[in-house]
């Protein structure tokens, strides 16, 4: 069970809520997503995908489900029956269903994500899950749920005729078995028994249950419900029994697969943001293309008590929203800084497609970015920064985009908590060639350092005249303005400076490669500068 298929969406969901209309190529076709129509979107190219005709009439549904076709998907779902567009469907083979007028999108898309990810199993483990419950169904004549310690549910039977009631479908449309304390005392009763226990109704029109922990080596992890609509075999207990323990060898398994796999997914992130791993084989384990680094650290010293743990709670906040909003993540933990490869969609046909398209994507990574900062701050009660790198066509650039999201969290502050490298480029810039300066003697030596000095020493203002001159394009009024003197005082000083520390002002070379050690090795700005004091100096 590598895939959920149309057949499984159908029987997983039932109808009423949900109806086939058509289904021109069958109902074993693969569907892997659920997606929301976006009219003011660009249709994004997703093979296998179900579209949700938000705001669609069904009956003007027609050129939407030619779109999808050409995007690949594997069909539409619209809301009501108000001539809905079979023929149109089945002549680009699409699958067309219906939902309720009264369904509510964001209901139906909830249910039908949840009934894909379940049956689209992650790996063998779960895969084996679903299988071990149709066997359990099949052998005690109920149907029958695997659940988890914390009441998900990680797998589900489909076989036909076997009867359910309202509190089995709503377990399975919402992977979570329903909220009660009725509820929780059942599974309190089992998990404390040693065997299988059989338990009466909840309420009236509901079925009795026969359900039994998973154990290993005394940790319980998860239970098996069968429904018992009043014809279960006479040894069912017994077969539940061997299923609850062939359950938890694969409730192992498939943990030991996980983290193995994260294990190693989170050692090929990291390998490519030091640029190591190789590009072509980290997309394809990661199943990422085009990406941007985001960077993400909290805003306290690193030997601050509980800093570590504060760190991988960070991690914790970044992957999980990363997994709400990308169905996947890509984050890892390192020298305490949260570094996430935010999947950046392909750019579209023609410029002005290109350009919206990037448009919307660095609005999509600017509102995730400033969303964990605001959660991850409120809940660890430590400002949070985050910067985002350069988008990089393919994996290749991540080493690239990381360098950038880095330079990025040294340039923000208490009023600018996030910000994408475009938006601090210039200052990135001066950062980056402060870097190259600093490393490099003969890029060091000139007569800034003499006019610090002087201003040390004699107490006099060089420096800031000299640079608020410089920015003003060498305009003695505008530097003066900008420095709140007469322009006579600025002349004056200007012409003692080049006296007195051998400047020759006259001379356009010198003048630029001065500027450029009082602004960026020196880090001195002229007075009137929005960018904060504490941010000046040193670069």
């Amino acid at each position: 069970m590598d895939a959920c298929t149309l057949g499984d969406l159908i029987d997983a969901v039932g109808s009423p809520p949900l109806r086939l209309l058509t289904a021109p190529n069958g109902s074993a076709v693969p569907v892997t997503e659920a997606l929301l129509y976006d009219a003011h979107a660009p249709l994004p190219r997703a093979p296998g995908a179900l579209l949700l005709a938000v705001g669609v009439r069904a009956a003007a549904a027609g050129p939407l489900v030619r779109a999808a076709a050409e995007a690949g998907m594997a069909g539409v779902v619209v809301r009501g029956a108000d001539g809905p567009p079979v023929s149109e469907a089945e002549a680009h083979g699409m699958a067309l269903l219906a939902v309720d007028e009264e369904a509510a999108w964001h209901h139906v898309h909830l249910m039908l994500a949840s009934a894909i990810g379940a049956r689209a199993a992650q790996g063998g483990g779960l895969a084996d899950l679903f299988a071990l419950a149709d066997a359990i169904a099949a052998a005690t004549g109920g149907a029958t749920a695997v659940e988890d310690p914390h009441q998900r549910i990680l797998a589900y039977s489909t076989v036909p005729g076997q009867p359910v009631d309202e509190d089995r479908r709503q377990g399975i449309l919402g992977l979570q078995v329903p909220g009660s304390a009725d509820n929780a005392e059942q599974v309190r009763l089992v998990i404390s028994s040693d065997g299988p226990v059989r338990l009466p109704p909840l309420t009236a029109g509901e079925l009795p249950r026969l359900a039994i922990a998973v154990r290993a080596g005394g940790e319980t992890l998860g239970s098996v419900w069968v429904v018992d609509g009043g014809t279960l075999a006479p040894d069912a207990e017994a077969t539940l029994t061997q299923g609850a323990s062939t359950a938890a060898l694969l409730l192992l398994r498939t943990r030991a697969a996980k983290e193995l796999a994260r294990h190693q997914n989170t050692d090929l992130v990291r390998r490519l943001l030091d640029g190591s791993a190789d590009a072509s084989t980290a997309a394809h384990r990661l199943g990422l293309d085009a990406v941007r680094v985001a960077a993400f650290m909290l805003d306290f010293a690193a030997s601050a008590p509980d800093a570590e743990r504060a760190c991988l709670r960070l991690l914790d906040v970044v992957r999980l929203q990363c997994e709400a909003r990308y169905g996947r993540q890509a984050c890892v933990l390192l020298d305490g800084v949260v570094y996430a490869l935010l999947p950046a969609a392909g750019e579209k046909d023609g410029a002005a497609r290109a350009a919206q398209e990037r448009k919307t994507v660095h609005q999509r990574h600017r509102q995730l970015a400033e969303d964990i900062v605001r959660q991850a701050g409120r809940s660890l009660r430590v400002p949070v920064r985050a910067g985002l790198g350069e988008v990089t066509p393919d994996l290749g650039g991540v080493a690239d985009s990381r360098a950038d999201a880095d330079v990025v969290l040294r340039l923000l502050h208490d009023a600018l908590p996030v910000a994408t490298i475009d938006e601090v480029r210039p200052r990135a810039t001066l950062l980056r060639l402060a870097e190259v300066m600093q490393g490099r003697r003969e890029l060091r030596a000139g007569a800034w350092q003499r006019v610090l000095a002087a201003d040390a020493e004699q107490g006099t203002d060089y420096a800031r005249t000299l640079v608020s001159w410089f920015d003003a394009g060498c305009d003695v009024a505008g530097a003066a303005k900008l420095l709140s003197v007469h322009p006579n005082t600025c002349r004056y000083r200007l012409k003692q400076a080049g006296r007195q520390l051998g400047i020759d002002l006259e001379d356009a070379d010198e003048r630029l490669v001065l500027w450029l050690q009082l602004r960026v090795l020196a880090g001195v700005a002229r007075r009137d500068s929005a960018v904060p004091p504490e941010q000046n100096v040193p670069y």
